[in-house]
């Protein structure tokens, strides 16, 4: 729950930028950000839950693509802009973080503003809802010494136990976390996270740093207690699109 001091400080103070990310085009999944999931374009989903982001009296809520289409439906949604993702940050290797970083730059430099914090929501990784951005930001807002925070969900399996990688300059496999204890099951093993690329928060010094990662020494998590997952391919976005249209989801959306 959200505190009356916490709120005050959010609703006075806070400059908020929300950015989605949606580049055309894909491989993994033709199409996969207008993609209807549940007969609605999969990008609808970041945009509504967006717009119901009421953490602040400054919010901005940012489209980065280079598709008409899709600023045709950020604008069927009541969001418009001017910006243009350009072409050298549209690309399949393109680093999600410069372009997080260019339309911010662009926010404030158009809009003489400065923003305090940023929150990008994944098109790809839907399944979250009002209860997880808030709550997220409580953990964030609390921890001054984190520049980002990300959200996961407990892993099902684990480096220390059941996940292998190939040895280098040789033909075989071991452990990915070898360290040399031998463990008699997972349950014993340290607890580890499968990051869901659903929710990311940023402060704005963040991007002052030529981070490569939203992962730094400074970063925090917030462990949804709900399943969440991203969609990476055609299967993925067939067994969401029936868990959404079948009511089969374990929280509301």
């Amino acid at each position: 729950m959200i505190t009356k001091k916490l709120k005050n400080y959010m609703s006075e103070a806070l400059k908020l930028l929300i950015t989605i990310c949606a580049r055309s085009g894909s491989k993994g999944v033709p199409n996969k950000n207008i993609k209807l999931l549940d007969g609605k374009p999969l990008i609808n989903y970041s945009i509504e839950l967006a717009k119901k982001v009421d953490l602040a009296k400054n919010i901005k809520i940012s489209i980065s693509t280079d598709s008409n289409e899709i600023i045709k439906i950020a604008e069927n949604n009541g969001i418009y802009t001017k910006y243009k993702r350009p072409s050298n940050l549209a690309k399949d290797n393109s680093s999600k973080l410069e372009t997080i970083k260019h339309l911010l730059e662009y926010e404030e430099n158009h809009f003489n503003v400065k923003y305090d914090y940023v929150l990008d929501l994944d098109v790809s990784s839907p399944l979250r809802n009002l209860d997880d951005i808030k709550n997220s930001f409580k953990i964030f807002n609390n921890n001054k010494r984190l520049l980002s925070l990300f959200s996961v969900n407990k892993s099902h399996r684990s480096p220390y136990f059941n996940m292998v990688e190939k040895q280098k300059n040789a033909s075989y496999y071991k452990l990915i976390k070898d360290d040399h204890i031998n463990y008699t099951g997972r349950q014993y093993t340290p607890i580890t996270y499968d990051l869901n690329a659903s929710i990311y928060w940023y402060r704005r010094e963040f991007f002052n740093n030529n981070f490569n990662s939203p992962i730094t020494k400074n970063s925090g998590i917030y462990l949804m207690n709900h399943i969440c997952f991203d969609i990476d391919n055609v299967y993925d976005f067939k067994i969401m699109d029936f868990l959404v249209k079948n009511n089969e989801l374990d929280f509301d959306l």
